[in-house]
């Protein structure tokens, strides 16, 4: 028999709760794909089918989708700027813009504050990542 895995760490997604279902999916995609960005490692291999065609790669561990209100969003971030993490956000002005240009203007133009979050995501140690994201609960 195999021994199960666990990680150290965990990959973690936090959304508003008031995000129509197009949105949760379109912010999801856009905060992970800065997680998979920041640590080459947390990429597993390529993956090929009985046919040896090829598929990228995807991350190696799980990655938990939560949801919370406003003040969970702006309790993690502060949470988890206060512990030095790097985080991706997602802004409720980027549902406007259509670019990653206009996106980084769109963050930029906000104090840390008062970005009208929607999303976050970050990676961590396990305790970290559940510290942070206290009082949000899982992606129904």
């Amino acid at each position: 028999m195999t021994e199960p895995i666990r990680f150290p760490t965990k990959i973690a997604v936090l959304l508003s709760d008031d995000l129509a279902t197009w949105q949760r999916l379109n912010v999801t995609a856009f905060l992970i794909s800065g997680i998979a960005h920041t640590e080459a490692d947390l990429l597993g291999e390529e993956y090929r089918d009985a046919d040896d065609t090829r598929y990228l790669p995807m991350f190696r561990q799980p990655v938990l989708v939560l949801v919370g209100d406003r003040s969970t969003l702006t309790g993690a971030h502060s949470r988890a700027l206060g512990r030095g993490l790097r985080i991706s956000v997602f802004t409720r002005e980027l549902f406007a813009t259509g670019n990653d240009r206009d996106n980084r203007a769109a963050v930029r133009a906000v104090g840390r504050d008062k970005l009208d979050l929607v999303g976050l995501a970050l990676h961590a140690p396990r305790n970290v990542v559940d510290k942070v994201l206290k009082g949000a609960r899982m992606h129904p």
